[in-house]
């Protein structure tokens, strides 16, 4: 039965292992994305520092876009926990629909703003010897985020039917594809950076395709497949639900964007130390990645149920496994920085710099686990302004500022600039818990999108 797991009594120890078999696949299938980038980091590396900072400049922009895509990605998968749990097969279909053409619609937007962009990069500080060669990488990868909108749209409903490992198998078909296409378009064919940016638009097209034949033939999603009727209204209803989403989720990668803009300031080694540190520890999160979507998808069946009494046992669960995590990882960073940063650049001096970054990488990593956790349980609640709020205000007007005073105004450089970024960590990850806590001591239903 797909309901079973929760009927369980409400106690923090029964949520453990739900959560725990719910988070793994997504992990697995969240770092399969974070894969595609650590392998286009390692293979442009033997360019040289200019071509590796070109995909931190790169990388620092699509954070921006996708942050405020993965809002509507969220919107769908909320909808679609919501209805699964309430068993009502229909409104799962009628989300699937909507969010498909409304991931469409926002992927094809995101990489036409991303094109725009492109003439600011000077006027903002960035090295011309970066630019000077990006035009072409940068372009394909803003056509990069229409399929990777799409499949992950379509991963959605997957992840929140119980289907969860055939997304994983899914995203690793674009893995699989990445690594040979990107040695054949980088060096066999001597496409340089562009071959990096060709071989991720491949990946994820081959993703999307056998994720569309899959929801297509598979039996088991035969109700999710039912026709029902889509409206323009349904379709704006949904991306109005989005925005207030996309806003925040724009923020905080909109604020971690700047933080690579600033590293730019500093010149191309801060760039790619910066790009170093951000490929590895972006795969490192996406273990909390998984926890925070697993405690969307397991409250928003909760709320689909009226379960109100699992909410907190939810979140306790799933904080003892992002916290368990994070120090490992901060561990790891901490005292193997320097042997991973030596892994990714033979440049004397960006291993320096990213050994440091490291170390205080690592010592954010607990805060950034549980404000992350935190914000995927109220999105499973379809809380969304609140913390959009919170979010913009711990990155935008605390964190970023003080970015600025660290690195410039104090002459910290690089390491101030990280410093003043875990400022907004820090306070995200006190307010977003208290908010959750404070919601949950009255229905759900009064105090939702306050």
């Amino acid at each position: 039965m797909p309901f079973q797991s929760l009927t369980n009594p409400a106690t923090t120890r029964a949520e453990l292992m739900p959560v725990i078999r719910l988070s793994i696949p997504l992990m697995v299938g969240l770092a399969a994305a974070l894969l595609i980038g650590v392998v286009d980091t390692a293979m442009i590396s033997p360019l040289g520092t200019v071509p590796l900072a070109a995909a931190g400049v790169t990388t620092a922009v699509l954070i921006i876009l996708i942050s405020a895509l993965w809002g509507v990605i969220t919107v769908i998968s909320v909808q679609i926990s919501q209805a699964h749990g309430a068993g009502n097969f229909a409104r799962v279909a009628a989300a699937l629909r909507g969010g498909v053409i409304l991931c469409l619609i926002g992927g094809s937007a995101g990489a036409l703003l991303m094109l725009a962009l492109f003439p600011l990069l000077k006027p903002l500080g960035q090295p011309e010897e970066v630019l000077t060669i990006l035009w072409p990488y940068w372009v394909s990868m803003a056509l990069w985020m229409i399929p990777f909108t799409l499949f992950f749209g379509l991963k959605s409903l997957f992840d929140a039917v119980e289907w969860p490992w055939t997304a994983v198998a899914l995203s690793y078909i674009g893995v699989i594809v990445n690594i040979p296409a990107n040695y054949t378009f980088i060096h066999v064919l001597d496409m340089g950076l562009l071959g990096a940016g060709l071989a991720s638009i491949l990946s994820q097209c081959a993703s999307l395709v056998a994720a569309a034949f899959v929801l297509l033939r598979a039996s088991g999603l035969a109700p999710y497949r039912q026709r029902v009727s889509i409206s323009w209204v349904n379709v704006k209803e949904q991306g109005a639900e989005a925005m207030p989403l996309c806003l925040g989720y724009a923020g905080e990668g909109g604020a971690y964007a700047v933080v690579g803009v600033m590293m730019g300031w500093l010149g191309a080694e801060a760039l790619a130390a910066h790009q170093i540190v951000n490929a590895l520890a972006g795969l490192a999160y996406m273990i909390p990645l998984g926890v925070a979507g697993a405690a969307s998808i397991r409250i928003g069946q909760a709320v689909g149920r009226d379960h109100q009494e699992r909410l907190r046992p939810i979140l306790k669960a799933s904080f003892a496994l992002v916290t368990f995590w994070q120090i490992l990882v901060a561990t790891l960073f901490i005292l193997a920085g320097r042997h991973l940063a030596a892994t990714m650049s033979t440049d004397q001096v960006v291993i320096d710099l990213a050994t440091v970054l490291f170390f205080i990488v690592g010592l954010l990593q607990v805060a950034d686990g549980i404000q992350g956790t935190a914000l995927g349980a109220l999105r499973g609640m379809s809380d969304m302004r609140r913390p959009t709020t919170i979010t913009l205000t711990a990155y935008w007007v605390l964190a970023l500022p003080a970015c600025y005073a660290f690195g410039f105004l104090f002459n910290l450089g690089a390491t101030g600039i990280w410093l003043g970024y875990t400022l907004g960590l820090v306070v995200a990850a006190v307010a977003l818990p208290l908010r959750f806590w404070r919601l949950t001591n009255v229905p759900i239903r009064a105090e939702k999108n306050e």
